[in-house]
């Protein structure tokens, strides 16, 4: 029987860019991306699985410095928004570093492009699996950016309607991720919400089970 699998280094190196994945908020300040590391990295995110082969994604680069001042805005408005809805912990959540969309190289969203509604391979009775699909190439991108050494930062706080807007989005398109991708000064050993005090990541043994819930 032929095996499939990986060499050994080959199996060290997948599991070492998973496991030392980070989302990353601090970047080299005026660092750059070579365009050649972007089209690989962008490459492996279209090769990333999507239901029906659908490839339900668009990957919006920013380029343009007004662009990326309109859109730290809007992150910057919706984090006030969702510290006033914590309460208690609003201030504490104020003091985090939850993006860094000034500081990084390159400034990418990730969004539903239209057009997928005649898509029912896979969505008839679970027609969130385009977001799905999405995810898994954000996935990728973040994991080959790791294995080229580069911090990948994945913003979700900003209001998706005006986002789309901003960026001209047809009906349809939803925003789902601003990406802050670049050099960064160190990957943390534990993920930063952890070494911040904010919550504490749970083993995998409260996530599995066998045969029910």
């Amino acid at each position: 029987m032929t095996s499939h699998a990986f060499s050994d280094p080959e199996r060290a190196a997948v599991y070492r860019a998973i496991g030392e994945r980070r989302d990353v908020r601090r970047f080299v300040p005026g660092a750059t991306v070579p365009d050649e590391v972007l089209a690989r990295l962008l490459a492996a995110a279209h090769a990333g699985p999507s239901v029906g082969l659908m490839q339900p994604w668009r990957f919006v680069r920013i380029t343009r410095p007004d662009l990326r001042e309109g859109i730290h805005a809007l992150v910057e408005a919706e984090r006030h928004a969702t510290a006033a809805a914590l309460d208690e912990r609003a201030a504490e959540f104020l003091r985090l570093k939850v993006e860094g969309v000034r500081e990084c190289a390159e400034l990418l969203v990730v969004a539903l492009r239209e057009g997928r509604e005649p898509h029912v391979f896979g969505r008839r009775t679970m027609p969130h699996m385009d977001l799905a699909s999405v995810a898994c190439a954000i996935q990728n991108l973040w994991l080959a950016a790791r294995a080229e050494g580069l911090g990948t930062g994945w913003v979700s706080i900003f209001d998706p309607v005006a986002l789309a807007e901003l960026l001209g989005m047809p009906d349809g398109a939803e925003p789902v991720a601003v990406l802050c991708l670049g050099p960064t000064p160190h990957f943390d050993e534990r993920p930063t919400l952890e070494l911040d005090g904010w919550t504490t990541a749970r083993p995998l043994a409260d996530f599995v089970t066998a045969d029910g819930w």
